[in-house]
């Protein structure tokens, strides 16, 4: 017999996760089990994207789920089941970067491509290192540099950029899962995304002004 992966979307998967959660606001401790079960696997994932380790992460998973358990009696069926477990995972792990002892901070736009009156690159010059990039990422040192850089980020910046570019979320499920607007989705992912180009352009080379 299959069984369907409740992580999965579709009327069957909403139905599954409708049916779960009456059962858990009507008391059943069994389909609570059953429900960290088919989903901590999932929430520890997305928790290790953003906060980076899987210590921190599994700490996330119990807070996730604690939540759930104290929480499941407000959810009304507004959104999809999934959607409100998520946005739970977003703000414990949002709550923990932001306790972070921050390092000394790294001004954005520093590493925002500069331009002089005619158009041309005032500093830091952006070389074509594209057509390599997939080779030069295949390098641990690589990563290790992207990981780093993401690191630098503010912790709503990492969320969107994480959410976005390692989740594959949509613009409209970030910001229901984070709380903004999609124009302002947009805006924070695409300057995350011009801070770790610039990030990327120094480590791997530019050209002189």
């Amino acid at each position: 017999m299959v069984h369907e992966d409740p992580t999965r979307s579709g009327p069957h998967v909403e139905d599954a996760e409708q049916e779960f959660v009456r059962r858990i606001q009507a008391g059943d401790v069994t389909a609570f089990d059953a429900l960290f079960r088919q989903y901590c696997g999932k929430v520890f994932h997305q928790a290790t994207r953003l906060v980076g380790n899987a210590a921190e992460a599994e700490e996330v998973v119990q807070e996730v789920f604690l939540a759930v358990y104290e929480k499941i009696h407000t959810f009304r069926g507004e959104a999809a089941f999934t959607t409100w477990l998520f946005r739970l995972t977003a703000n414990a792990a949002l709550s923990r970067l932001r306790r972070r002892k921050r390092s000394k901070e790294v001004p954005m736009e520093e590493y925002f491509p500069q331009f002089r009156p005619d158009g041309h690159h005032l500093i830091r010059p952006v070389v074509d290192w594209s057509a390599n990039l997939e080779a030069r990422l295949a390098d641990a040192q690589l990563q290790q540099l992207l990981r780093q850089a993401i690191e630098l980020l503010q912790p709503l910046d990492k969320a969107v950029l994480v959410l976005s570019d390692f989740e594959d979320l949509s613009n409209k499920e970030i910001g229901e899962a984070l709380g903004l607007t999609v124009l302002a989705v947009k805006a924070r992912l695409h300057r995350a995304r011009l801070f770790l180009r610039g990030q990327l352009a120094v480590a791997l080379g530019h050209s002189p002004t």
